[in-house]
């Protein structure tokens, strides 16, 4: 009886921890996002390893490619803050233990134009792939990539 108990102590304790680390991280991301919508990127970004990739969904728009290091995921977050896009996060799902984790994000984001009125919206997942509690690797999927073409084709449009 003493050792079922124990085993149960031991699950409700491993639960307990996988639930907490899940709300932490979300708080977290949640957090870092605000700061972005702000004009400061420097915690999101914090949570890139040096060595990090994001894959930026293709297409025939600014934005596309493959950033690779801190440093070029940043000169990339900051273009999104130049041209005012803000963006919240909707869902999380986290896999794996915290030193290998991967991390869905549903991510909503839009822009206004300089009058107020709504440039673009779109809905993305990013799946990110972490070792020790840094991304390691990011990949955008945007539910439209449309969107995004003809928001950038705006913002040339605006001379931005």
């Amino acid at each position: 009886m003493t050792l079922l108990l124990g085993i149960l102590i031991g699950l409700l304790t491993f639960v307990a921890l996988r639930i907490a680390l899940h709300r932490l991280l979300l708080v977290k991301l949640r957090r870092d996002v605000a700061a972005l919508n702000a004009g400061d990127h420097r915690p999101l970004l914090a949570g890139y390893a040096q060595d990090a990739v994001l894959v930026f969904t293709e297409g025939d728009h600014r934005w596309s490619g493959t950033y690779v290091g801190r440093d070029a995921i940043g000169e990339f977050l900051e273009g999104f803050m130049r041209v005012g896009i803000k963006g919240e996060i909707t869902e999380l799902w986290t896999g794996g233990w915290p030193w290998s984790m991967t991390i869905l994000v549903g991510f909503d984001d839009h822009a206004d134009g300089p009058g107020g009125e709504r440039l673009y919206e779109n809905h993305t997942v990013l799946l990110c792939r972490t070792r020790w509690g840094k991304i390691v690797r990011q990949e955008d999927f945007y539910v439209d990539t449309v969107r995004m073409i003809g928001f950038d084709r705006k913002l040339t449009e605006l001379g931005m």
